[in-house]
């Protein structure tokens, strides 16, 4: 694009390289991989406190700890496991995150277990179609929704931490169930596309 038109996006994008990056081909695109909307609920799950770019800037040091983010293998660490978590420097070492990450592997693999598929019980919340917001400023975005709370007392119902509803609301618009880009933002009309 030429310096006459400069690109607009959602004002909390700024200028970072690897935030807007992000802002520009991630977030809010419709996520239907199980294991994808896992691992980002787990990620979120350890934003809980701070700032998403901390975790977006640790997000392969976190990739590599947790064996890629597969259930399978992250639902067996035990003591060990987290005593080699707790002391890796690359990632956030809370032990609550990192044994809430644990258990969040077992109760992904439990819902499996019982024949539901993640991605389904997700995306069943919204009838399969993201919502579309039309947000003009920052100030029109929420930070919870009634949903929100609703799937976050799913997920607690099925053992899964660190999933509050404002939690929750964050990884709903990271993974695309709603579309939280601003209407001047120029991913708004794109990620609206993507809907299936």
């Amino acid at each position: 694009m030429s310096s006459e038109h400069p690109v607009v996006r959602c004002t909390w994008a700024g200028s970072d390289p690897l935030y807007c990056a992000y802002h520009d081909q991630e977030w809010g695109v419709p996520e239907y991989d199980s294991r994808a909307l896992w691992e980002k609920l787990m990620l979120d799950g350890f934003q809980a406190g701070l700032a998403w770019i901390t975790i977006l800037r640790k997000r392969e040091a976190f990739r590599s700890a947790f064996a890629g983010f597969e259930p399978e293998v992250v639902a067996r660490f035990g003591e060990a496991e987290v005593a080699r978590l707790l002391g890796d420097t690359g990632i956030v070492r809370s032990r609550a995150k990192i044994e809430a990450t644990i258990g969040g592997a077992r109760a992904f693999l439990d819902m499996r277990e019982a024949g539901m598929d993640f991605s389904q019980f997700v995306w069943d919340f919204v009838d399969g179609r993201p919502i579309q917001n039309a947000c003009k400023g920052r100030e029109d975005v929420q930070t919870d929704t009634p949903l929100s709370h609703t799937i976050s007392k799913a997920l607690k119902a099925r053992g899964f931490k660190f999933v509050g509803p404002v939690i929750v609301y964050a990884w709903m618009q990271a993974t695309g169930v709603v579309n939280d880009h601003l209407t001047t933002c120029f991913r708004h009309g794109e990620v609206k596309a993507l809907a299936r």
